[in-house]
């Protein structure tokens, strides 16, 4: 949801005024819409009724907003990871709530919530093609939430919650896949709540991934 620019209390020039925050908003919508590498600061300026050296007073430039806006979305996302290792250390370990299935199950629900709750952000970080080190070095913290989860993945095969006949590493890359398939058709609505859609995804994807294969 975009949200409506804070108007300067004083009235000065009839511009409105923005915080960083209320600033990255609406650029991120920007950068959807066009295509970070299609989206030139003359467009930010245009969309936000800011001269350049307004948005300049808050961020260096474009970059800055691609690198504020992925890293929200991949902080939101290995937050979701550091939950579930603090959840494992737990000293009432030791019970089904915290074997590497249940964990996994647990990270792709919340994983849902996170894509729902912060659409536009997970949007642009999917979307990067790695054309600058901004993108390059977010595609790194991808790679690495990746490898993380393929390595719960591989414990929860050992321990038997999953079925061994799938590459962890696939099982992983086709599960987040499906997660992320969810920006392109997923839109607030009141008829399916986020809590509705992360159930029924984790319910099917772990109910596929379940049990022996069979011949």
């Amino acid at each position: 949801m975009t949200r409506t620019p804070v108007q300067n209390p004083a009235g000065r020039h009839g511009r409105p005024a923005y915080d960083r925050d209320s600033l990255l908003e609406i650029a991120v919508v920007v950068f959807n819409e066009r295509g970070y590498d299609g989206t030139g600061m003359e467009e930010l300026a245009r969309r936000l009724g800011l001269s350049k050296s307004s948005i300049y007073h808050h961020v260096s430039g474009k970059e800055e907003l691609l690198e504020l806006a992925v890293n929200r979305a991949l902080d939101a996302l290995f937050a979701v990871l550091d939950e579930e290792e603090k959840r494992a250390q737990d000293p009432e370990g030791g019970s089904s709530e915290s074997t590497a299935t249940a964990r996994m199950k647990r990270i792709v629900h919340r994983s849902v919530e996170v894509l729902a709750a912060e659409l536009p952000y997970v949007t642009l970080l999917l979307r990067l093609h790695g054309n600058s080190e901004v993108e390059q070095r977010a595609l790194a913290r991808r790679r690495e939430f990746d490898h993380r989860v393929a390595e719960l993945m591989t414990r929860a095969a050992a321990e038997g919650g999953i079925r061994a006949d799938i590459d962890p590493h696939l099982a992983s890359r086709l599960l987040f896949g499906t997660v992320n398939s969810l920006v392109e058709w997923y839109r607030p609505d009141r008829d399916l709540t986020v809590a509705t859609l992360a159930d029924a995804l984790t319910t099917i994807l772990f109910d596929g991934l379940h049990g022996p294969a069979t011949s």
